[in-house]
Formats: structure tokens, C-alpha cells, sequence
């Protein structure tokens, strides 16, 4: 035969009848309610003018773009226009126009960060009315997020008395790309503060070391084009482009402006309960009672107990140990390597607070004070210089001064209940779950859900995109946690049956009991009623 294809003047075609019932889009408008969304955004929205973006179908073509791995709001568009399942999902006809890429750009910045917070709410709610949930422990992690700027772009920053000068100057070479072209920014989104240098001598010093230093590994490399290569630091760089971007660095990668995601998953089912981006260039242990604070109050919104917050070694630190232990959650979170809890070969003694160094000699306590270079609290122990004096370990111990002095940890014994936890074997159970399930989530986020990179400009605009990739992990685990549950009644059968056959069996030895009398159920030991019982 012979195929001759001809368009018909007139068709009758439904997409409800064209979408196969098993179709993941059909089932997810079906389990999907965002009619919330017109009373929760009206205010955003004008009178009088054109017809704006339904926010339903908004939030519903981010989760698409999200659920399909597109970031581009312009690709995204293009593909929803050939696929009839997305098109039946955001309610849309195949003859009908889709909106304008520019108008998801722009609803974007228009709806606050509230409003996604909001949606990704509802989305934990149904994970945790289906049982998808358990809220008793958090396993909590952190991953850089590529920002959408470029290295190449970064300006010099200047001392805030020289900045008013520097600004009149037109900037046509940046100090990091000396003997190349510099990259201009198309306009400068920083403020005043971003610009200037607000580190110290101390800290401009020893970026000086690690610029020369670096660059002379970098010409040595083999195979190195970039000769003269310079080391940059948010101390003295900035990104005009996007002057929330922070560089930063892991082990064996390049330098890039990053955003730091900060996740916390469910180890029940590897349910995403918290997402946020903050700077790269914060430490975990700094941002964890924000986290904390924040999922504990999600989680008791939804009638959920948090117990165990389980984390690595990045979240460790005596303030977050006695923070924990505080709000009534056990914290699993391994300590730093640099914690000793006390010198080498002293003994502590708890009930009088100071050590015993191995000639017997008493170290005293002596002040609490906060360490200006760490900005944490620690005890100093210090002996008098005529305990020390004569002792054959002076040369040893001492060194160059005269008494024993160090100091210790403010929160040593909180250090210390946590240490018996982590090395418990809750806490090494513990350990496994923090590494089979936060991490994965991380991996499928930025290799399969959109999040490789932030294709928006500020931080708040990043933590909407955060929002929106965890939104659309957690649909899909729970579509698919909703087909596991349905797919097979074996377990319901299973019980049904077992509790049909404990009643007939019930039912026949109580009628053999009536009969024949009581005697029947110490005759025989092995009755199904004895067991039963």
C-alpha cells in the first residue's frame, strides 16, 4: 500500500482521549490541587489591562521544566508545544497559543518567595498524608550550586576611601586579566558595600601568599595557557553580574561563583522537608540553626516529632552540640579532626574542672573567654610556673615558656555525649542512613531535576528555583510511591485471609467450648485459640 497523507479541513480530537491512563502527567493533575494559588498571588495582579499567566499554569510549566530537566525558560516552551500529555496537564488545547517564554521570567520575579515556599508546602503535605513521612530523623547536607555568572567578569574591589575615584575611572583591564581581554558586564548590580574591601591586613596578606604561591603552580602545571594566572577571593573579587554569586572551590575542581544549597531529606523515603541557598562562602556549622529552626517548625505544622538530626563532619562545632541538645533533639554529627577535648596524656577531672598532667600535677581553670581568631568560647587552664619548675617533662611539655597554659572547648561535655552517640551503633546506623539517602537526593537534583545550575540572578530568586526542583522530586516520588502502594494487594489479601481464618477458628473452639465444656481448652495444649491468645 500506499500511504497519501492530506490535512482534514475538520476534526474531532480530544486530549483526554489521547493521553493513556497510566501517562505520569495524567496522573499528576489528578493528585495536583493548586486552585489555593488565585486567592494566595490576587494581589499581584492588576484590574484593568491584558489578562495575565494563570499562576495555576504558571507553577504547573516550572514543575514541567523541572520534571523534564530544562532550565531554559525559552527550550521549555518549545518543548511543551509538541508534547500533547503536558499540554493536557497545564490545560491546554493543541490549538490553543502557550504564553510567551519572557512572561515565566517575569512571573517569576513578580511572585515572591513565599508564595514557592508556600506550594512546596503543600507538596511535603501530601508526602505526609500518605504516609511518606516520618519526621523522627533529618538527615541534613550542603552542595554548591553553579550561579549564573561568569569568573570572567569579576572586578577588583578597592578601599571604600578610594572607591568614589576608582567609579570615575573606565575599567578596561581587571588586575586577575593583565595580558588578556577583559570581559565587560553589560551593568553593575552591586551596591557600595559589595564593591569595597572590608577585609583585614592580616587577611589581604595572606591572600597575597596564596595568589603568588598559586600561580606558580599553575605556570608549572603541565600543559597551563594561562600564564600569569591570578588567585581570586571574595575578599578582594566581586561579580557585578550577580553580587550574591560567591566563589568557592572543591578538592580537585575549578573555581566558580557558586550558590550553597542546604537539603534536608526524610530517611523514611528520601522525602525532600527542607531547601534553601545561601552564600558559598558560609560555613555549615554557621547556617544550622537557621535550618533547624526552620524544618523543626515545618515538621511540627504537619504533626511530625523530629528526634535525630543526622549531618557531617562540615555542621560540627560545641555551639551547635549545645544548640541541638536544647531544643530536645540528638545530634549525630562527627566532630572536626582538630577536637582533642583536653592536651595529650591529661586527665580531666569533671567535678572539679581541671586536668591532671602525668606527673599528678593540677592544671586549674582559669577564665572563659571568646577566641577572637575562631569567634568561639573556650576555657583557659593555666598552672603557676613553681608547680612546673623541676619536672623532668619541662623541656617536653613546656617548650619555650615557663608554666602550662592551653585552653579547651566552652562545650567539651556536650562535645563529648555526642562523640558516644556518633560511635554508638545507632550512631553508625545512623552514618549509613545519612549516606544512602541525602546524598543521592543531591546527585539526582543537579543531574536529573534542573538544579546544575541557577539560571536566575540573586538570592532570593535562587531559593525559588531550589524550591521548585525539590517540589518536583517529591511529586515524582510520590506518584510513584502512590503506583507501588496500588500496583499489588498481596499484603491486603495476606490479611484478610489470616483474619477470616483466626475468626472461623476463634468461632469453632469457642462452639466446641460451649459443648463440651471448659475442660476442652486445658486438654488441648496445642489449640489454635490457646495460641491465638
Amino acid at each position: 500500500g500506499k500511504k497519501e497523507y492530506q490535512e482534514k479541513l475538520f476534526a474531532h480530537f480530544q486530549l483526554s482521549e489521547r493521553i493513556p491512563r497510566n501517562n505520569f502527567y495524567r496522573r499528576l493533575k489528578e493528585v495536583l490541587e493548586l486552585r489555593f494559588l488565585y486567592g494566595l498571588t490576587e494581589g499581584y495582579y492588576g484590574n484593568s489591562g491584558q489578562k495575565s499567566i494563570d499562576p495555576v499554569v504558571f507553577f504547573k510549566l516550572c514543575l514541567v521544566g523541572y520534571l523534564e530537566n530544562i532550565i531554559s525558560d525559552r527550550k521549555l516552551m518549545a518543548h511543551c508545544s509538541m508534547r500533547l500529555d503536558i499540554l493536557y496537564f497545564i490545560g491546554y488545547d493543541i490549538d490553543e497559543e502557550l504564553p510567551w517564554h519572557s512572561t515565566i521570567s517575569r512571573t517569576r520575579q513578580l511572585f515572591p518567595e513565599s508564595v514557592f515556599e508556600e506550594v512546596f508546602t503543600k507538596v511535603l503535605r501530601m508526602c505526609v498524608e500518605k504516609g511518606m513521612v516520618s519526621g523522627h530523623t533529618q538527615a541534613i547536607d550542603s552542595a554548591p550550586v553553579k550561579a549564573n555568572a561568569s569568573m570572567d567578569t569579576l572586578e577588583l574591589k578597592v578601599p571604600e576611601e578610594e572607591l568614589d575615584e576608582h567609579l570615575r575611572k573606565v575599567r578596561v583591564l581587571s588586575a586577575m586579566d593583565k595580558g588578556g581581554p577583559h570581559r565587560k558586564s553589560k551593568d553593575d548590580r552591586s551596591d557600595k558595600g559589595q564593591r569595597s574591601v572590608t577585609a583585614g591586613k592580616n587577611e589581604l596578606a595572606a591572600i597575597k601568599g596564596r595568589n603568588k604561591k598559586w600561580a606558580k603552580d599553575q605556570d608549572q602545571r603541565p600543559g597551563a595557557k594561562n600564564k600569569g594566572a591570578k588567585y581570586t577571593s571574595n575578599k578582594t573579587h566581586y561579580s557585578p553580574t550577580d553580587p550574591d554569586a560567591r566563589i568557592s572551590v572543591k578538592p580537585g575542581k575549578a573555581r566558580k561563583l557558586n550558590y550553597l544549597s542546604q537539603l534536608s531529606v526524610d530517611t523514611a523515603h528520601h522525602v525532600i522537608t527542607d531547601i534553601r541557598a545561601y552564600h558559598a562562602d558560609g560555613k555549615d556549622n554557621q547556617q544550622l540553626p537557621d535550618i533547624v529552626k526552620r524544618l523543626q517548625r515545618r515538621l511540627w505544622k504537619q504533626g511530625l516529632v523530629w528526634e535525630n538530626c543526622v549531618a557531617d563532619t562540615g555542621y560540627s562545632s560545641g555551639e551547635n552540640y549545645a544548640f541541638l541538645e536544647g531544643i530536645g533533639l540528638k545530634s549525630f554529627i562527627p566532630p572536626h579532626g582538630t577536637y582533642k577535648g583536653g592536651p595529650t596524656g591529661f586527665t580531666y577531672n569533671e567535678i572539679e574542672d581541671h586536668y591532671i598532667c602525668p606527673q599528678e600535677k593540677v592544671i586549674p581553670f582559669r577564665k572563659v573567654f571568646n577566641d577572637h581568631r575562631t569567634g568561639t568560647k573556650k576555657k583557659a587552664y593555666r598552672a603557676s610556673s613553681l608547680i612546673c619548675k623541676g619536672c623532668p617533662l619541662k623541656s617536653t611539655c613546656l617548650g619555650k615558656v615557663n608554666e602550662k597554659q592551653f585552653s579547651v572547648t566552652y562545650y567539651r561535655e556536650e562535645y563529648e555525649r555526642n562523640i558516644e552517640r556518633v560511635n554508638s551503633p545507632q550512631g553508625r546506623y545512623m552514618k549509613g542512613k545519612r549516606q544512602s539517602t541525602v546524598e543521592p537526593v543531591f546527585g539526582t537534583l543537579t543531574q536529573f531535576m534542573g538544579l546544575r545550575k541557577i539560571n536566575t540572578i540573586g538570592l532570593e530568586q535562587a531559593n525559588k528555583v531550589m524550591h521548585l526542583s525539590a517540589m518536583a522530586y517529591n511529586l515524582k516520588k510520590y506518584l510513584k510511591f502512590q503506583q507501588k502502594r496500588s500496583k499489588s494487594g498481596a499484603g491486603r489479601l495476606g490479611f484478610c485471609s489470616l483474619g477470616k481464618k483466626c475468626a472461623s477458628i476463634l468461632v469453632r473452639d469457642l462452639h466446641k467450648a460451649s459443648k463440651f465444656g471448659a475442660s476442652i481448652l486445658t486438654r488441648h495444649k496445642k489449640s489454635p485459640v490457646k495460641r491465638l491468645i
